[in-house]
């Protein structure tokens, strides 16, 4: 480097330093953080960035509060209880906008849905189509979700569907069934219980291209506080880079404290599936960074459930998300280079 830039350049590097790096004594902006099911590998990146310090970095003391089966954090976060909240996917904030309420998504840190149907070993499955011919346990929020577009784009049909209950007894009993579950959880819960591991097929490989595991607030945080809201979605992408490719035993940890169901297999396993299908790291974020969302994409999965007939097309899709916060880059260089 030229010298006579030198004071310049140390200048810069400072500056930079300090907008992430609290001054010593300064307050912490409090921030609360609720997510949408009990603490597993799934919601890893958040706890990374508690566990590591990085939250504190970009000046933000930064509470998790874990979702459940009695839980409605989402709720909360309308209530104004909750700064943030983890929403599913991309129908949930299509469906604020329906019920004009005032929240939107500003960051994705799932570029694809998990959601698998799961098949028994001795059924050939190829394709997904494969699956038409099976008995099909879907729950009730898939029923009115992506069996939908399952219907629409592929021609499923309903009178094949029976409920899913979450156990997984019926499909065990019965060879010519599929499951529904997650790419991350229930191929290994059924190899586990059942000594078999199960054909996969990730729906969002065959265009189910909605988001998954937004980050989402109230439209008044970002009118009133966008440094804040930009600083805590910087410091979860960075999160959720190191807990995917750094060390994560302390944020796994702390997840298994507060749900002892979570095993280190399990949460390795997860780990695992996540990378291999690039459920967090694929696509847009090679270049824009984990957290990725586009206009095209938006609005091609809003077309597809418009056909499906899962939401109504005189909704604006575009108030859901909003791209202000994300395609930044942030924590590209945090991917490990092979």
């Amino acid at each position: 480097m030229n010298p006579a830039f030198l004071p310049r350049a140390l200048t810069v590097a400072l500056m930079a330093f300090a907008a992430v790096v609290p001054a010593r004594g300064q307050t912490l902006d409090k921030v609360s953080f609720g997510t949408n099911w009990v603490p597993q590998a799934e919601h890893g990146g958040f706890y990374q960035a508690v566990v590591d310090g990085t939250y504190r970095k970009y000046g933000l003391d930064v509470t998790i509060v874990p979702g459940g089966p009695n839980t409605n954090n989402r709720t909360l976060l309308i209530a104004g209880k909750l700064d943030f909240y983890m929403t599913a996917n991309t129908l949930q904030s299509f469906d604020a906008v329906t019920n004009n309420v005032p929240v939107t998504a500003v960051a994705a840190m799932f570029q694809k849905d998990p959601l698998v149907m799961l098949t028994h070993p001795e059924v050939k499955i190829a394709k997904l189509e494969d699956l038409k011919p099976l008995t099909l346990f879907v729950g009730k929020e898939g029923m009115a979700s992506y069996f939908q577009w399952l219907k629409s784009e592929y021609k499923f049909d309903e009178k094949k569907v029976r409920p899913y209950t979450f156990n997984a007894q019926p499909f065990l009993a019965n060879k010519q069934s599929a499951m529904q579950g997650y790419v991350t959880s229930e191929p290994y819960a059924i190899e586990k219980a059942a000594g078999f591991k199960p054909n996969v097929i990730l729906l969002a490989d065959y265009g189910f291209t909605a988001y998954s595991t937004l980050i989402e607030t109230r439209l008044e945080i970002i009118d009133k506080k966008p440094d804040l809201v930009q600083r805590f979605v910087d410091a979860s992408i960075i999160g959720w880079y190191n807990y995917l490719y750094g060390d994560n035993n302390a944020a796994n940890a702390d997840i298994k404290k507060l749900n002892p169901e979570m095993t280190d297999e399990l949460l390795a396993y997860s780990v695992a599936k996540m990378k291999e299908h690039g459920i967090v790291d694929s696509g847009d974020t090679l270049k824009d960074g984990i957290g990725a969302m586009s206009d095209a994409r938006v609005a091609s999965f809003f077309d597809k459930m418009v056909r499906a007939g899962v939401v109504k097309r005189d909704i604006d899709f575009r108030k859901a998300y909003t791209l202000r916060f994300v395609n930044k880059g942030i924590g590209l260089d945090l991917r490990p280079k092979n």
